[in-house]
């Protein structure tokens, strides 16, 4: 995994909030789980904002359980 050093400037009561709420104490991991999260997060939007983009497409065709009688 490639790494690269960054300065940052963070809001102290953002980080302790971020620290209380996922109990990562170490700077380096909360970043990390950070940018995890931002990207999940954007890639649903992503996905949501993709959603119905193909009016023409036709519905994949789905296993059906046998019916309990």
């Amino acid at each position: 995994m490639a790494t690269r050093m960054v300065t940052a400037t963070l809001d102290n009561a953002l980080l302790k909030r971020a620290q209380e709420l996922t109990g990562i104490t170490d700077a380096d991991s909360l970043m990390r789980e950070a940018l995890r999260a931002l990207i999940e997060r954007e890639s649903a939007r992503e996905l949501a904002r993709l959603g119905g983009s193909q009016p023409g497409l036709t519905s994949t065709p789905r296993r059906r359980s046998a019916e309990v009688t």
